[in-house]
């Protein structure tokens, strides 16, 4: 990889001379200016999308077009410098470090939201308070059945639906609970958290994982509609008391008593500061994060109150 590295080095070297106005290309992009392709995980489209409406509202000289696609697929892009900026839960391992290192590429790392992963169930399904453990052991296949919940269900087999094999989503529950890269049979995969959506709302016994800034915002006409198809799931805590269930709301993934929670990190491997530098930095700034905080997730770069109201 280095000695490809070196050729492209090379390469450039001698097309040096005959590009007079190479020079000039790169400063035509600015931090405000210019035409760039930027990827994000699917997981992410409702909130990177109107930060993109807003930046390029703001900019007009500005011009992304954002590309969403699986974690994967998002990763090998961003190593294969196919795009200069990505967002995702991704963060490198040490191997892709020693790539990067090796490439002579500084990645930078900007942590812009906290997010969580909902777990989404049927309309009609009644036990919609589960312990950790319970989640726990739907995923690791000691639980396959709604009666070993609930006696009283009618649901029976359960069907784990996600968007895709090679999605940020699963990672996170293969990671989370060591699962085995071939996963058990009564999990499906499809194409979206739209259509894990769809999925379950057709599908009494399914339980469902989808990014939560898909139905955080209830401002929004489809993530408002997306919500009124299913019912969201209540979680414990883990090794804590079991008797107290949270839903991914903001105050729940801001104090982390919703046990699923996870940083939305922006990575740029630009060599100037352009225009994916640009839109990173107003994503972690005022205005950026402000939509962020509108959308249902949890500002990282701009302190936040939070507001507990009690029913008496």
């Amino acid at each position: 990889m280095a000695a490809v590295a070196g050729v492209i080095f090379m390469a450039s070297l001698i097309m040096i001379p005959g590009c007079k106005n190479k020079g000039t290309a790169t400063l035509s992009e600015t931090p405000t200016s210019g035409t760039i392709r930027i990827a994000s995980d699917e997981s992410f489209q409702p909130i990177i999308a109107a930060e993109l409406d807003t930046f390029t509202a703001l900019y007009s000289y500005a011009h992304i077009t954002p590309v969403y696609m699986p974690e994967n697929e998002l990763v090998a892009f961003f190593l294969n410098d196919s795009v200069k900026v990505i967002v995702s839960s991704w963060t490198p391992t040490e191997e892709q470090r020693k790539v990067l290192l090796d490439l002579q590429t500084v990645v930078r790392t900007t942590v812009v939201a906290h997010d969580a992963l909902a777990l989404v169930l049927h309309r009609s399904n009644q036990d919609s308070l589960l312990t950790y453990n319970n989640v726990k052991d739907i995923f690791t296949g000691a639980i396959t059945d709604w009666k070993q919940i609930s006696q009283a269900s009618r649901l029976g087999s359960i069907s784990v639906v996600f968007d895709n094999v090679r999605s940020g989503n699963i990672r996170y529950f293969r990671e989370k609970f060591s699962l085995p890269e071939e996963l058990l049979p009564n999990f499906y995969a499809v194409k979206s958290n739209t259509e894990v959506i769809d999925y379950v709302s057709k599908t009494p016994g399914a339980i469902g994982i989808v990014s939560v800034n898909w139905i955080s915002d209830e401002d929004d006409p489809q993530s408002f509609g997306m919500l009124n198809k299913i019912k969201v799931a209540a979680i414990s805590q883990p090794y804590l008391d079991q008797s107290s269930f949270y839903l991914p709301l903001q105050g729940h993934i801001y104090d982390k008593s919703y046990p699923f929670v996870r940083e939305v990190n922006m990575h740029t491997r630009e060599s100037f500061t352009g225009l994916g530098s640009g839109f990173v930095s107003f994503v972690a700034g005022e205005k950026g994060q402000r939509i962020i905080l509108k959308s249902g997730l949890v500002p990282a770069t701009m302190p936040i109150r939070i507001i507990q109201v009690k029913n008496e």
